[in-house]
């Protein structure tokens, strides 16, 4: 998420999610801290978004439900944000409007211009706001591909154009700004997988992001040519294949798609099934697939299985894991980077493109974005070398604001930011305590002890009762048990002896006690819960 703003006038730009790693215990997404948005939610005039992906529209819904705003997106972005405005119930109370290159909005004292781009998605822009201090350019994610599959060319004229005007500052993306030389073409993947698909015995299986809809069109194009029909497998698939056909996104005939109960109705050499799970997500289909889980749909010797993907740092034990189990269910793989099969091929611009669009743009000011620290730092060495003054780059964390005035630019200052969490129906609601209960629980396990007292005389009336959960097996640790049980009744008696009234303090003891007794005994810390019931 980026905040353009001058005066009383703010436009949001994205607004993305991200999935947790394993250090965020039954988290279900990262959204956005809008603490600063929700502080001037006056000044907000609209969001506008680059395109469909995930990481840019994911947040949107979680976002709206604390605060609402008019959207602006292109054609198949918006379709694929309504389809999650329906699902949180927020589509009638949204204002959505359809934009493309040639749109032009005022919104404010600000003044919006597109550019077209390439993406692994269609329908991406580039964005050009006008303010009364210079012109900022936003470029999205792109990358320069010159035969593009859908045929949606970059604005290089365009963007040349907008360059000559003069551009205050530029905020280009950072993906790919370690990779040196040009991103390859997407075309080229087309034609591994046509050859793949000729090649192929039995049942044909494909994982690929459901949001790349130019790698959809092109298994769609390979099955055809081969004369396969097509099963669809894992929600997010459906939805995007669905979405895109019905907006005229994808092409394929009626009469070959089919259901996936319907996939054993075909000799093998008959069907392919696209289906999610490339990043060895463990609840996706092709998770699932690989470990004879899924209810409709198995593997057979034989059977061949593409992974049109290459995994996003953080993934690669979860692929190798899938990859793994395939290949004991006796199925032909290919599988690896995209460059060694040519099953993929990066959305992003490599480091001859950025420069090019640094080029092309001119930039007075240049704001690196979108990408790891380390990628941030390698395209502003990227723009010093094309020219742009090293005093005039400004690498930032979430957070930095870069004020402009009177033509000059200074970074001095910071805003409220950080990650809101989502688990269920909660935003934002799971702290730091919860998430450090969380690991506690999942590292040691949980030990329960329950005493009874009478509310008349403060007596002990039962227990100690122990309950043990992810700690120890209690018919295996008997001694153990006793000892928590004397432990226990020893602080108790001490406890009513004292005539306090102060359970605090008491179960605060108990805490103490038992804990240094279980960790000299098993050199593990359970989380210890006393409850005293009174009757």
């Amino acid at each position: 998420m980026y905040v353009i703003q001058y005066g009383d006038d703010l436009v949001v730009i994205d607004c993305g999610s991200k999935f947790p790693d394993e250090n965020l215990l039954g988290i279900d997404l990262i959204v956005p801290d809008i603490s600063y948005l929700i502080e001037h939610a006056d000044k907000i005039r609209a969001m506008v978004v680059t395109h469909g992906h995930e990481d840019h529209i994911g947040g949107i819904p979680y976002i709206l439900k604390q605060l609402n705003m008019p959207l602006y997106a292109t054609r198949l972005t918006v379709g694929l944000i309504e389809a999650k405005l329906t699902e949180h119930g927020l589509l009638r109370k949204t204002e959505l409007y359809e934009i493309d290159s040639k749109t032009r909005l005022t919104l404010g004292q600000l003044k919006l211009r597109f550019f077209a781009t390439n993406h692994s998605i269609p329908d991406c822009l580039g964005i050009v706001i006008d303010t009364p201090e210079g012109t900022v350019v936003h470029t999205g994610d792109f990358k320069f591909d010159l035969t593009p599959v859908n045929e949606q060319y970059s604005d290089i004229h365009k963007m040349a154009d907008i360059g000559l005007n003069g551009v205050l500052a530029l905020l280009s993306e950072s993906t790919n700004a370690e990779r040196p030389g040009f991103t390859p073409s997407e075309r080229l993947v087309g034609e591994h997988l046509e050859e793949a698909f000729r090649r192929a015995t039995g049942k044909l299986f494909i994982s690929t992001f459901a949001s790349n809809v130019h790698r959809l069109q092109q298994v769609i194009d390979a099955a055809f040519k081969t004369n396969r029909r097509l099963a669809l497998v894992g929600r997010s698939m459906v939805n995007v294949v669905t979405i895109a056909l019905n907006l005229g996104y994808l092409r394929m005939p009626d009469e070959m798609l089919i259901d996936p109960s319907e996939v054993d109705h075909y000799a093998p050499e008959q069907v392919a099934i696209l289906c999610t799970g490339s990043q060895g997500e463990p609840m996706a289909a092709l998770a699932r697939i690989s470990s004879n889980n899924h209810r409709q749909i198995g593997i057979l010797p034989g059977d061949t299985v593409i992974i049109a993907a290459t995994p996003i740092p953080g993934n690669e034990r979860n692929v190798a894991r899938i990859v793994d189990n395939l290949f004991q269910l006796r199925a032909k793989v290919v599988y690896g980077s995209g460059s060694m099969t040519g099953m993929h091929v990066s959305g992003h611009a490599s480091q001859e493109e950025l420069k090019l669009m640094l080029t092309l743009m001119r930039p007075k000011y240049f704001i690196p974005i979108h990408g790891e620290y380390r990628m941030l730092h390698q395209h502003s060495w990227l723009a010093q070398s094309v020219g742009v003054a090293t005093e005039n780059i400004f690498v930032l964390s979430n957070g930095d604001v870069v004020d402009i005035q009177n033509g000059m630019a200074s970074q001095s200052r910071k805003v409220p930011t950080g990650n809101t969490l989502v688990d269920g129906l909660g935003i934002g609601d799971i702290g730091n305590i919860v998430l450090r209960d969380r690991k506690l629980l999942s590292e040691d396990g949980i030990l329960i002890v329950i005493v009874t007292l009478s509310k008349n005389d403060n007596q002990l009336l039962s227990g100690p009762d122990v309950i043990s959960r992810g700690f120890v097996y209690v018919r295996e640790s008997e001694k153990l048990m006793e000892e928590v049980n004397r432990l226990t009744l020893k602080t108790v008696n001490h406890w009513l002896e004292s005539n306090t009234n102060q359970s605090g303090l008491y179960k605060q003891t108990l805490k103490d006690v038992l804990g240094k007794y279980l960790y000299m005994q098993t050199k593990r810390r359970p989380m210890i819960v006393p409850i005293m019931i009174q009757v």
